[in-house]
């Protein structure tokens, strides 16, 4: 599993430790991600994705996964949020009809 959020697509920062004497050793700061459910009212079910922070706060901002999805263009969404926006789009129109 990779270390990106499926929100904001933040992924780890590459880096040098440097000490006292100027000694520089490579490390990497991780994304806090957190896996974080989301009630998807469309859909009937909880949505579980690995999101920073920032990302599960973007998503609360915006109305909940299903408007975020819905109204976040599709070249901004990953894979696995652009599978979930499709289903909703199919439920959407089925439920127009």
């Amino acid at each position: 599993m990779s270390r990106v959020c499926t929100v904001s697509g933040t992924k780890p920062h590459f880096g040098n430790n440097v000490s006292h004497a100027n000694n520089k050793t490579r490390r990497r700061w991780q994304p806090n991600l957190q896996v974080c459910s989301f009630p998807s009212e469309i859909l009937g079910r909880a949505i579980s994705l690995r999101l920073t922070a920032r990302g599960i706060r973007t998503v609360e901002h915006n109305g909940g996964i299903d408007a975020w999805l819905l109204g976040t263009a599709n070249s901004r969404l990953s894979a696995e949020a652009l599978k979930l926006k499709k289903q909703l789009a199919k439920i959407q129109e089925k439920a127009a009809k």
